[in-house]
C-alpha cells in the first residue's frame, strides 16, 4: 500500500457527462453492427463515425487521467492528485469518484491541515465514496474506502456511532475482499479491525455491552490471520502491515516473531510520512524488547 494523497486542468477536455453520453453512443453503435441491423445512410454513418471517434478518445483521456492519478498516488504527492481528482467531483464514474475520497481523505492528515479543514476533508471524502459505492456497487475499492471513511466520520459523531459502524465497516471489508481477493490493503484494514477489538480493555467492553447486547469483538489470532495474508498476497506492500505482525506477535507473548517482524519493519525504506512513523514505532519497540 502505497502512501495516501492535481496535475494542471489541461487533462481532460470533456465533462463526465459527456463522457458517458458518448461512450453509451460508440457501445450502441457497435451493439447495431453486430446485431445485423440496416446499414446506415452515409450521413448517419459519417455521425456515427465521428461520435465513435470522439468516444475513443474520451476514453483513452479517461484511462490517461486514471493511470495519471495512480501515478500520483504512488509517488505521495497528495496535493497534486487532490487538485487533479477535485475537478471530477461531480463525476458519476465510480472510478474517479472512489480515488477522489481517498485523496481527500489523505490531504485531510496532512500535518499542515487545520482542523476545520480536516474535518471539512473527512465528510467530503465520505460523501464521495457513498456516491461511488452507489454507482457501482461491485467496485472492491468502492467498498474499502467506504470503511475507511465511514471510520474516519466516526470520530467526529461519538463512541455510540462509532462502535455501531464497526458491524458496517466489517461488512463493506470483507465485500471488497470477496470482490478483490487479491488486494492486500483491505485484507490488512480487516486484520486492523480485528487487532482493535482484539485489545480492547475490559471496561471498553463493558460499555460496549451496555450499548449494544452484542458488540464487535476479536482475537489477536484472527488479526494475525488477516496480517499474514495480506502479507502471503503482497509480500511487503506496507510498512504497517509489517508493524502490525510485529504488535500483534508481542500481544501474543511470542517475542522471537515480534523480533523479526520489528525488525522487518525498522529495515523497511521510509518513502512517506507514515513509514517513518512506523519506523519510528518499531525502533521504539525493539528498544523496550531490549
Amino acid at each position: 500500500m502505497t502512501s495516501n494523497g492535481g496535475l494542471s486542468c489541461l487533462v481532460l477536455a470533456f465533462t463526465s457527462v459527456f463522457l458517458c453520453h458518448l461512450l453509451t453512443c460508440a457501445q450502441s453503435g457497435r451493439a447495431a453492427f453486430l446485431l445485423g441491423l440496416p446499414a446506415l445512410s452515409c450521413l448517419g454513418y459519417a455521425a456515427y463515425r465521428k461520435v465513435q471517434s470522439s468516444a475513443v478518445v474520451c476514453a483513452l483521456e479517461r484511462g490517461e487521467v486514471l493511470e495519471q492519478a495512480d501515478y500520483l498516488y504512488s509517488c505521495a504527492e497528495t496535493e497534486k492528485l487532490y487538485q487533479l481528482l477535485v475537478q471530477y467531483k461531480d463525476s458519476n464514474d465510480a472510478e474517479f469518484l472512489w480515488r477522489l475520497a481517498r485523496a481527500s481523505r489523505d490531504l485531510s492528515l496532512l500535518p499542515n491541515i487545520e482542523a476545520g479543514q480536516k474535518k471539512q476533508l473527512t465528510f467530503e471524502a465520505f460523501e464521495y465514496v457513498k456516491k461511488a459505492l452507489e454507482k457501482d456497487d461491485l467496485c472492491s475499492a468502492a467498498h474499502k474506502w467506504y470503511a475507511v471513511c465511514l471510520s474516519d466520520v466516526g470520530d467526529y459523531e461519538g463512541v455510540k456511532v462509532k462502535i455501531g459502524n464497526s458491524y458496517i465497516i466489517r461488512d463493506h471489508l470483507e465485500r471488497a475482499i470477496e470482490l478483490n481477493p487479491k488486494d492486500a490493503t483491505s485484507i490488512h484494514i480487516l486484520g486492523y479491525w480485528c487487532f482493535a477489538f482484539a485489545e480492547l480493555p475490559w471496561y471498553q467492553r463493558k460499555v460496549a455491552a451496555v450499548i449494544f447486547s452484542s458488540p464487535p469483538e476479536s482475537t489477536y489470532e484472527e488479526a494475525l490471520a488477516f496480517f499474514l495474508k495480506a502479507e502471503e498476497v503482497d509480500p511487503n506492500f506496507y510498512s504497517k502491515n509489517l508493524l502490525m505482525l510485529g504488535k500483534t506477535y508481542l500481544a501474543m507473548k511470542d517475542k522471537e516473531k515480534a523480533l523479526l517482524w520489528l525488525t522487518k519493519t525498522k529495515e523497511y525504506p521510509a518513502h512517506t510520512l507514515e513509514d517513518k512513523e512506523v519506523h519510528n514505532e518499531a525502533v521504539d519497540l525493539l528498544k523496550k524488547l531490549g
